[in-house]
């Protein structure tokens, strides 16, 4: 591996494709309509337990209405502070706290909620159709399962390991890999691509998903799933938040909550005594109201939404993250394995120039090539052809001869013309073996030969070289051909910046290494891994693990499995195998390499989003500390009028207008909860100075402006 060093940034449009979605709207009046019967269900204290924080306002609300009921038989309302409250006092009080649980639950269900759609719309796919099982299939004599007996069976009865048949226009019954044959198919229902995709067997294409439509031809499927447990089951309960579980940080976050609201709870019930030394009784109600607005219950109530919208970004973008885990660690990642192929580059390599050798003329070089490559189906068969053209070479139409396929064992394709001349183009060494079968390759040749194939291999091309026969046997080289992997457009600009996020990018090849460092030269990556082999990159991928650092890759093949399993990170494509797709944490429905960026970038903004609410809370607590304390002690202790700095009306006013707006903050956050906190490619000491200067100094401003206005209000009705 050789380190690079930074190239500058292509000025070239990102290529379409890659951007961002358009952002949704993040909350509507219907959306909170559909997930308000959502947030009363989850009252239940089952379920109120597993959030320390909400559970505590929970019981505190119960406890408020248990006084408000009680209080007419024990001679009306306490007093706070020697002031009197009005009899409406308790029940205010118990109504916004039993709104602040409802806020909180309301935040978690609408996040919930905004799966839903794409959930029902996945369930269609999930219909119970029928399907054509082989009973006794042996894959050595019958592959094509022709002969064997056929078995109509529900899709819902098949077993993990059955074989199904399945024939254009049907329903595909199950998740399985194709064992035989190769088709189009309509994957729209999972991927929300119109565009008909090829699978086939044998390759890192193989895998298919239950309830997409074969649009052609025939194939053969073993189902590697069993019923309920297909992928796009996993996908529904994934994207409706019934799977997600909490991760370590969120975990730890909580505790840190929980161990705070423990500290305000003792700090609260040494207030009572306190202030009974100084004769100011202070009523249970205002103690429960003091304690839920010093806990931080706003980072308490839009945790868990946070989270879940963070996995809601990602299936927006058609990336199913099997755990809330992985997308955490994508916001930690520091280094990022790329393959070259597909990511980087755009895989078919094009024909961009012809090279004649001495002797030879440019038409002639492009005449022979093209006739060479008129038969040929691959893409860089197709790219010499069209470059031909562009040099004014006529296509004469069919030939007549007997084609030559390229084979791993030859290693050069062409034609063989009738009237007895024979083409190919293929590898130097190759060719020149060809040619020196019936007649020899001078030194002059061969040096001028070597020279082209080495200035085209330092470039980072593939050099073909063409060479024809004649009727009467002499055989010749030509020239050479150019083919280059072209690098995506727009990528060098990705990379830059993912270097400014911190983030060191490596690029895996097969390529040798010559090859490798000018790609990557021209792609702008900091690393190349060149000749690498499965193990090579499993290997690398420990490396830097125990340096430290936070890994991801994508992969498609199984091949690529034990990396993706090792990665922090592991992205497996949707059209590559099972074993890819079980290994990795996440799986990327359209099967695009380059979103990794996407999915680093979502990883760093919930990080960031959950930082900036929890300073948010920790300000936000400490304004209403202001609001609440010298209210409720300045008629006994007029010394603490000094901190009374909003000049709220009355102790009961200032109370009621704290927890007003302790419940009301919460849902006025949802919104950025679910979009998320913008991320800007940045130190991690300045994304730091960035939240406390916008959402530490904002959580201390908001709840001075706020509880004033409420307290303005409040202090218009009779009593308070």
């Amino acid at each position: 591996m050789t380190t690079l060093t930074e190239t500058s940034a292509s000025s070239q449009q990102p290529q379409r494709g890659h951007g961002r979605p358009p952002q949704k709207r993040a909350i509507s009046l219907a959306q909170l309509a559909v997930a308000l019967p959502g947030a009363f269900r989850k009252l239940d204290p089952r379920q109120m337990w597993r959030n320390p924080v909400m559970f505590l306002v929970e019981v505190g609300a119960a406890l408020t209405t248990v006084l408000a009921i009680a209080e007419p038989f024990l001679g009306g309302p306490a007093e706070s502070g020697g002031a009197g409250v009005p009899a409406s006092f308790t029940w205010g009080i118990t109504v916004w706290l039993w709104l602040t649980v409802v806020f909180a639950n309301l935040a978690e269900s609408v996040a919930e909620g905004r799966g839903k759609a794409q959930a029902d719309s996945l369930r269609q796919t999930r219909t119970t159709t029928m399907a054509n099982r082989v009973a006794e299939y042996d894959p050595d004599t019958d592959p094509a399962a022709e002969r064997a007996p056929i078995v109509e069976v529900s899709s819902a009865d098949l077993e993990l390991g059955n074989v199904v048949i399945v024939v254009a226009g049907e329903l595909i019954p199950g998740d399985g890999d194709i064992v035989w044959g190769i088709a189009s198919v309509d994957e729209s229902a999972i991927t929300g691509e119109s565009a008909p995709v090829v699978r086939e067997s044998g390759g890192d294409r193989s895998a298919v998903t239950g309830g997409t439509r074969v649009l052609s031809d025939r194939i053969v499927v073993r189902i590697t799933s069993r019923p309920g447990e297909t992928f796009v089951d996993r996908m529904i309960a994934l994207v409706e938040g019934a799977s997600r579980q909490k991760t370590p940080n969120e975990i730890a976050l909580n505790i840190l909550l929980a161990c705070l609201s423990i500290v305000f709870v003792v700090v609260t019930l040494t207030i009572n005594p306190i202030a009974g030394y100084s004769e100011a009784a202070v009523s249970v109600p205002v103690l429960v109201a003091l304690l839920v607005c010093l806990i931080p219950t706003t980072i308490g109530a839009l945790l868990s939404a946070i989270g879940i919208a963070g996995m809601d970004r990602l299936v927006q973008r058609n990336v199913l993250a099997m755990s809330g885990r992985a997308v955490e660690a994508a916001g930690d990642v520091t280094t990022l394995l790329l393959d070259k192929t597909g990511t980087i580059t755009y895989g078919n390599r094009r024909a961009t120039e012809f090279t004649p050798l001495a002797g030879v003329s440019l038409e002639e070089l492009t005449r022979v090539a093209a006739l060479a490559s008129l038969s040929d189906p691959t893409p860089e068969g197709k790219s010499i052809v069209v470059l031909a053209e562009a040099n004014g070479f006529r296509n004469p139409g069919e030939l007549a001869g007997d084609i030559v396929p390229f084979s791993a064992q030859t290693r050069m394709s062409g034609i063989d013309l009738v009237g007895g001349s024979n083409i190919r183009k293929g590898a130097g060494s190759t060719l020149t073996a060809w040619v020196e079968e019936f007649g020899h390759v001078t030194d002059a040749v061969r040096t001028e030969l070597d020279g082209h194939v080495e200035r085209i291999s330092r470039a980072g091309g593939t050099p073909l070289v063409v060479a024809m026969s004649s009727a009467g046997g002499s055989r010749n080289i030509l020239g050479v051909i150019y083919l280059k992997d072209v690098v995506k457009e727009g990528i060098a600009e990705r990379f830059a910046e993912l270097r400014a996020m911190g983030i060191r990018t490596i690029m895996i090849t097969g390529d040798n290494p010559l090859t490798a460092k000018t790609i990557a030269a021209e792609a702008g990556v900091d690393d190349f891994l060149a000749e690498a082999t499965p193990e090579d990159k499993l290997a690398l991928i420990r490396r830097e693990q125990e340096g430290g650092n936070l890994v991801a890759m994508t992969g498609d093949g199984t091949n690529d499995a034990p990396a993706l399993a090792q990665a922090d990170v592991g992205v497996a494509m949707n059209t590559g195998t099972s074993a890819a797709k079980e290994a990795g944490n996440m799986v990327d429905l359209d099967s695009d390499p380059t979103k990794l960026i996407d999915i680093v970038r979502i990883g760093k903004q919930l990080l960031i989003t959950r930082g900036a609410l929890t300073t948010f809370s920790i300000a936000n607590d400490v304004a209403k500390y202001f609001a609440i304390i010298p209210a409720m002690f300045t008629g006994v202790f007029p010394g603490l009028a000094v901190l009374n700095i909003m000049q709220l009306h009355s102790p009961a006013s200032a109370i009621m207008s704290a927890i007003i707006f302790n419940a009301i903050i919460i849902v006025v956050l949802i919104p950025l909860a679910l979009r998320g906190v913008k991320y800007r490619a940045a130190s991690a000491s300045r994304i730091l100075s960035r939240n406390l200067l916008i959402y530490g100094l904002g959580g201390v401003i908001a709840p001075f402006i706020g509880i004033k206005l409420i307290d303005l209000l409040i202090s218009l009705i009779p009593g308070f």
